[in-house]
């Protein structure tokens, strides 16, 4: 007879190949510039993501970030470890960790030095309170399992020092359009790090409305997302207390 221990790892492998599966589709489903720097909407939603991780990393006196270690979980193909570089850090002081291989191989290619790995990010193999800085962008919004957000939350808080912080950034909404995803609001992030120091923002105008807009008016866009409904997703911080 199974147990329970057991009917949830069988599930969580249920979960990563589902995730894997999923990624695979978009990659044959979704043109490959859709998300590139040729498209206004793309520029105008990572110069926000940008600015703003920027203004929250000096709230909270990280830098300079030359001598902090930071880990990027579901690091894809390294572009916010390639952001990081460019704010101070150094390349030995980079790690990320991503399921696709492929990706993997080219954050390699660009990011020399920093220790990448394939594999699943609830398991990372790194000693517990290794890094200053635990980021992850849009991940836990690609997984529809709880059991599995909250073993990954649990890596995470693993994973950063006391004094560190976990940068979060993702969609606090679901996509109606998109069943494979599915938001993370306030609360449930609150559940996910029980006993930390919460500090969230809403950021990004609602796509539908952003890929018409910027490309007639940044300066337009810019004031729609002033309004709080239309912004779609979180930034913050989080600390252990």
């Amino acid at each position: 007879m199974s147990t329970p221990s057991s009917f949830s790892e069988f599930g969580a492998t249920a979960e990563l190949a589902r995730i894997r599966e999923e990624f695979a589709r978009r990659d044959r489903k979704i043109p490959r510039d859709f998300y590139g720097w040729g498209r206004a909407v793309n520029r105008y939603y990572h110069c926000q993501v940008y600015r703003h991780s920027l203004a929250v990393l000096a709230r909270e006196g990280l830098f300079p970030l030359d001598n902090l270690s930071i880990v990027d979980i579901g690091c894809g193909r390294g572009a916010w470890l390639l952001e990081f570089a460019q704010w101070g850090a150094y390349a030995r002081n980079l790690a990320g960790i991503d399921l696709d291989a492929g990706r993997l191989e080219d954050a390699r290619q660009r990011l020399a030095g920093a220790d990448l790995r394939v594999g699943d990010a609830r398991n990372t193999g790194w000693p517990s309170s290794s890094f200053d800085i635990v980021s992850q962008f849009t991940v836990f919004t690609s997984i529809l399992d709880d059991t599995f957000k909250q073993a990954l939350a649990a890596e995470m808080l693993r994973l950063v020092r006391r004094s560190g912080v976990i940068l979060w950034f993702d969609f606090r909404f679901s996509n109606p359009a998109n069943p494979s995803t599915r938001g993370i609001s306030r609360r449930e992030i609150l559940r996910l790090f029980p006993e930390c120091s919460v500090h969230l923002q809403s950021l990004l105008l609602a796509p539908p409305i952003a890929r018409r807009v910027v490309e007639v008016s940044w300066m337009l866009a810019l004031a729609l997302e002033k309004i709080p409904l239309l912004r779609t997703h979180y930034l913050g911080i989080i600390r252990k207390t």
